[in-house]
């Protein structure tokens, strides 16, 4: 899902799995079961958010 400020939102299914995997704009990565829960986790900025090569 793109944004209208050019945000860009990624959920990809992984095949095999009952899992979701979501990339956020800002790099952060997350999976989850629940499409609502990733969801929610991608447009919670900055809760939960930890872009790669970045410590909290």
């Amino acid at each position: 899902m793109s944004t209208p400020t050019g945000e860009i939102y990624r959920v990809d299914w992984l095949p095999g799995t009952d899992l979701l995997h979501g990339t956020c704009h800002c790099g952060a990565e997350h999976t989850a079961q629940d499409p609502v829960v990733m969801w929610e986790w991608m447009l919670g900025h900055p809760e939960g958010h930890r872009p790669q090569g970045k410590t909290p």
